[in-house]
């Protein structure tokens, strides 16, 4: 890869990142901000919470959705606002065709774009669901995408505290947490609900050794325990009742190749 200069603020990057989604919908593509940027641009009435849970303020990418239809168009728009493919993705077949990489003009950051589908521990599919926000992608899959982690780490605990603390929970998603979205979805796989529900007690559990306020850990316990009601009552389908009796004794969760998680800075 070639060498970057430092990384910038990540206030540089949300302006950036809301930057190029504009940009992109001036050419009629679809593009949607993923992960902690996301949560970011979500969350500015609680950049306090950030301070106070010690959450770095760096980042080095910006993670971004669009659909597979507009692959065709990708590298013209990005070579009109002076972005270069990354060399060692494009010599990948493979990487290239599931995952473009470009290169801001000064080097300071690399654009990761994925085409319909997130797959690492397990697969969120955004398919028909781009259009509901602008310029990130729905609340309720910044939120899976943080609790599918399999071997989740802090700053995934950190992003779920600062998102939950700043939504509401509802079956809608204007700046809402659509529990019904979430819970309908996890009730169609064993292995994605199993591997969600263990993070968000986790998280839960995490939470209480945290110096923040009482007040935001109470609202975020509160809504945890709300979310794990909301998703266990849920009607499950046979797929997987069939595969909860399997359980543990058979993988549950994708291994995520570990080049492409160090390069994942959103998680």
């Amino acid at each position: 890869m070639e060498k970057r200069e430092p990384s910038t603020s990540i206030e540089t990057h949300v302006t950036e990142a809301r930057a190029l989604v504009g940009k992109a919908q001036d050419q009629s593509i679809i593009l949607r901000i993923l992960g902690g940027l996301a949560v970011r641009l979500h969350c500015q009435q609680f950049l306090n919470l950030y301070q106070s849970l010690g959450r770095t303020t760096e980042t080095a990418d910006i993670d971004v959705i669009t659909y597979s239809k507009y692959q065709d168009k990708l590298e013209s728009f990005f070579k009109q606002i002076d972005f270069n493919p990354e060399p060692d993705a494009r010599r990948t077949p493979v990487i290239w065709g599931s995952r473009q990489i470009y290169v801001e003009p000064r080097g300071r950051f690399h654009v990761d774009v994925f085409f319909d589908k997130l797959e690492m521990s397990h697969t969120i599919d955004f398919r028909h669901r781009l259009e509901v926000d602008l310029p990130t992608v729905p609340i309720a899959e910044i939120l899976l995408g943080k609790m599918q982690i399999h071997e989740v780490n802090e700053k995934d605990i950190k992003d779920t505290i600062i998102l939950l603390r700043a939504h509401q929970l509802g079956d809608s998603d204007e700046e809402c947490i659509n529990e019904k979205y979430v819970a309908r979805l996890l009730s169609e796989d064993w292995g994605f609900y199993y591997t969600v529900t263990k993070n968000l007690e986790k998280t839960k559990l995490i939470l209480q050794d945290y110096k923040i306020d009482k007040s935001d850990k109470d609202d975020v316990e509160t809504k945890i325990a709300r979310l794990l009601s909301r998703i266990e009552s849920e009607p499950k389908t046979n797929r997987f009742k069939l595969r909860a009796r399997i359980g543990e004794k058979k993988k549950w969760y994708n291994v995520v190749d570990e080049t492409f998680k160090e390069n994942q800075q959103w998680q």
